[in-house]
């Protein structure tokens, strides 16, 4: 079986790509006379997905989006749609799920076998049992909220750690643990904001080979440029996301798919520009 991290390593040769489409659907921002319409999301994305394929290295699904307008259906019919149309590009489910046991057991049979997701995220807040019932899919991506994006993520990812010799931040021995002890079998990744590029670089110094999944470019306002020269090193990829940027860029229904590739294309150029 094809890992993950090999699926995305291929994707981002085969599509010169570093972005990653993320597939957050409000019917609220629909074009036309799908504005509003709950039933249009698997529509929507899809269109998305076909405009997009051959310019991303991954898509990221957000199941709140989904669950929240019970179109739960809708995302697992948008996954058989993307492993159809783009087989060659991974799908990472942005999940953020946390909790042990038998109870992330049933997450992680959630994502992967229900919605055949190569990758899902996971809060490690409780520990390596809350992580490791996702390692057993040995093909699967699991990708860790490490430094995330939101102003908030100070309140406990820069404390410092007294018990730890250094005392670094929690966000740094994150970065070392998943880098080492707990990647027991090469499937871990970390969320690093793209708000935060000082942040990107030394969470990617402590995990020099772990793909990177940041979030932020586009309308939360994260620079492209500083992001990649951040975090891109050989043998460490990164997955740069862009969600509404992309995702909202046309008006109109006869043309949405169309702005959203011209966005997409636009974003993927602006990402390899700074690996020069």
């Amino acid at each position: 079986m094809t890992s993950f991290i090999q699926q995305l390593q291929q994707a981002e040769q085969t599509n010169d790509s570093m972005l990653c489409v993320g597939l957050d659907p409000e019917p609220a921002k629909f074009p036309g006379a799908w504005k509003g319409d709950a039933e249009r999301i698997y529509d929507f994305c899809s269109a998305i997905v076909d405009a997009t394929k051959d310019l991303v290295s991954a898509f990221k699904p957000q199941i709140a989006y989904f669950a929240a307008h019970r179109a739960e259906d809708q995302l697992e019919r948008l996954m058989a749609h993307i492993k159809r149309v783009a087989p060659g590009v991974p799908v990472i489910l942005d999940a953020k799920r946390g909790d042990i046991g038998s109870t992330a057991e049933q997450y992680a049979k959630e994502a992967f076998e229900r919605y055949q997701a190569d990758a899902v995220t996971v809060s490690p807040f409780m520990g390596f049992d809350s992580i490791e019932p996702y390692l057993r899919y040995g093909d699967k991506g699991v990708i860790l909220l490490c430094r995330t994006s939101n102003a908030g993520g100070n309140d406990w990812q820069m404390q410092r750690l007294a018990d730890v010799p250094g005392q670094p931040r929690l966000f740094e021995h994150l970065a070392h643990l998943a880098h080492s002890a707990w990647n027991k079998n090469g499937q871990l990744g970390l969320v690093v904001g793209a708000t935060y590029p000082q942040e990107i670089a030394r969470v990617r110094e402590l995990a020099p080979t772990l793909p990177l999944l940041i979030p932020g470019v586009g309308a939360q306002g994260g620079d492209a440029d500083a992001t990649v020269k951040a975090g891109r090193r050989a043998g460490g990829p990164i997955i740069v996301n862009s969600s509404r940027a992309v995702l909202y860029a046309g008006a109109q229904l006869d043309d949405f798919a169309a702005a959203a590739r011209r966005a997409a294309q636009a974003t993927r150029e602006q990402l390899n520009r700074a690996k020069a």
